[in-house]
């Protein structure tokens, strides 16, 4: 293969080479590419572009822009959630076609990358707000995902995204309630609509969606245990119940005998509503929590709430998910061993609950030093 180089400019040189015919019509196809630069900048580029066309590698030029690009992953991407389509859609919507959307694909480069970066944790929330650089790394993830299709239809030679990182988050400590606070949240709540959700979500450490999507048939009473097997997720479409994303989301939690009190009281004041209302007999498949028709609650709703009471009823400022970490605090402080932990939380590996609450298991660190400690005393007397 050949190529050629001509000046254009103070700094601007046109490559022109060859590549192999054209497979439909035999004819020759010629390339021509601008660069920018010195003429040794040109010289490198030139052997560049004729060593990926040797090679087979070389990406046919392309006029898409990012926008219609990413625009394009999102619509085939069906291996994604309705829930996390959603999401990745108002990322691409507000922060990424608004600075990258115009931008020729095979143009973007590095620089645009940071450069983006800058501008929205400068700038790009909502009416003008920064925005946390946890967001930042979130729409980066998604525009590397698309970016990275791309590259897999060769459509781009690499992805940049690869190449500048999302700015750092600062790892922040999980929001708990210390042993005190828990009794005192439950008995604020004893009267409350909200008492036996959070009862059970401080009992078993189970997700809002998880709790939401729990039917009676799921729950054994007598034997103490109850059987996670979906969760609700709410989207702009409506509800649905899903499947947990590993197969270590779906467990069977032992339930603690108050739990199970609150539980058969709340059960039974469920069916006395619904001899109130003359609906009739309850269905294994009834919600364990629903409205009064037995319908899906809003796990957006149920946060509201939860915030309200807070107020309302001068708990600890603490969201609900914060009931599920303090389950697993109560569990670290017991002694419990990771594994344990992990897959009572459902979680995918040890690993994640070990990052989570890493600060949680450095207090417990001192009983294992106690124990070494009379390891080694019981060696030493022998």
């Amino acid at each position: 293969m050949r190529g050629n180089i001509t000046r254009r400019g103070k700094s601007s040189w046109r490559l022109k080479f060859d590549l192999d015919r054209d497979p439909v019509t035999g004819k020759r196809r010629t390339r021509f590419i601008t660069v920018r630069g010195k003429r040794q900048d040109a010289q490198r580029e030139l052997a560049r572009l004729l060593t990926e066309a040797s090679n087979g590698t070389l990406i046919d030029p392309s006029k898409i822009t990012v926008a219609e690009s990413i625009c394009g992953w999102l619509d085939g991407a069906h291996g994604l959630s309705p829930k996390t389509l959603e999401r990745y859609r108002q990322l691409v919507e507000q922060q990424i076609i608004p600075y990258l959307g115009r931008i020729e694909l095979q143009k973007l480069r590095p620089a645009h990358v940071q450069d983006w970066h800058d501008k929205i944790m400068r700038g790009g929330g909502k009416n003008g707000r920064p925005l946390s650089a946890r967001t930042v790394g979130h729409a980066h993830r998604v525009l590397h995902r698309a970016l990275q299709r791309a590259v897999e239809n060769e459509t781009l030679p690499r992805n940049v995204a690869s190449l500048i990182r999302p700015p750092k988050v600062e790892s922040q400590e999980v929001e708990i309630l210390s042993a005190d606070e828990i009794g005192i949240v439950l008995a604020k709540l004893e009267d409350h609509a909200l008492h036996p959700i959070a009862t059970l979500a401080l009992a078993t450490g189970m997700r809002r969606g998880e709790l939401l999507a729990l039917r009676w048939g799921d729950v054994d009473l007598g034997g103490a245990t109850m059987r996670v097997e979906r969760a609700l997720e709410e989207t702009g479409a409506g509800f649905r119940f899903k499947a947990p994303k590993t197969k270590h989301g779906q467990r069977t939690v032992s339930l603690p005998k108050s739990a199970i009190e609150v539980l058969r009281a709340h059960r039974l004041k469920q069916l006395e509503l619904r001899v109130a209302l003359g609906q009739g007999k309850q269905e294994l498949d009834a919600l364990v929590f629903s409205t009064f028709e037995g319908a899906p609650l809003s796990p957006d709703n149920l946060s509201r709430d939860w915030r309200r009471a807070v107020i309302a009823l001068d708990l600890p400022k603490v969201k609900f998910h914060a009931l599920r970490h303090s389950h697993a605090s109560a569990l670290i402080a017991s002694g419990l061993d990771v594994l344990t932990v992990s897959r009572r939380l459902g979680h995918g590996s040890p690993v994640i609950t070990l990052s989570t609450y890493a600060h949680l298991f450095g207090k417990t660190d001192e009983k294992a030093a106690d124990a070494i400690e009379a390891a080694l005393r019981t060696t030493g007397e022998q």
